[in-house]
This record gives structure tokens, C-alpha cells and sequence, in this order.
């Protein structure tokens, strides 16, 4: 299946804050790994977040950048393009707790 690949308006920002060669990298990354297998988790590439409702995974792109997205039916939200020492801030910040895991 063939997921549509949405950007929100932050995930734009941060994405036009990058150099031009590491935007093509991530832009490349979600491409190759978020268009076809968005939940496909793997060792270090996709992971699954858990205790969280929002985002629902995160995708690596090289040692340095963070793709934060959700999944539905039929498409991929991408939330926000973090560098990694952001991320951890950035969920802090804007990532929803599980209700069935209690707070982050």
C-alpha cells in the first residue's frame, strides 16, 4: 500500500531551518521508509514510541535527525524534523501521553 506523505506546518519549518543536503537526506529517508512500511519498526531506523499516543514513531535519518510522525489509515503525518539533542526536549514539549501508561 501506498501511503500519502503529509508535512505539518512546523514539520515545513524545520525542515526549511536545515542545509539543503541533509533537507534531501531526510526528505530522501521519508521517502525510501515512510511511503510504502511507515510502521515497519526496525533495530535503529523506525521506532515505535511508547507511552505515547502522539507521535506515534519516530524515524532516524543519518546520527543527527529525528522524524517525528503518526500513521493513519492511509497516510503519514510528519510532525516535526528535530535534530537528536532537540528530541528529547521536543517530546517533552509536544508529545501526548497514553492514557494507559500515565504521564511521561
Amino acid at each position: 500500500m501506498r501511503y500519502e506523505i503529509i508535512l505539518a506546518p512546523e514539520a515545513v519549518e524545520d525542515l526549511q531551518l536545515l542545509t539543503a543536503n541533509l533537507r534531501s537526506e531526510v526528505q530522501d529517508a521519508m521517502e525510501r521508509h515512510l511511503r510504502h512500511e511507515p510502521t515497519k519498526c526496525s533495530k535503529s531506523r523506525i521506532k515505535r514510541l511508547r507511552g505515547l499516543s502522539k507521535p506515534q514513531y519516530r524515524l532516524r535519518v543519518g546520527s543527527d535527525i529525528r522524524v517525528f510522525y503518526d500513521v493513519t489509515e492511509d497516510a503519514v503525518l510528519i510532525l516535526a524534523v528535530v535534530n537528536k539533542a532537540d528530541a528529547d526536549r521536543w517530546l517533552e514539549q509536544h508529545g501526548e501521553s497514553d492514557e494507559k501508561s500515565g504521564p511521561l
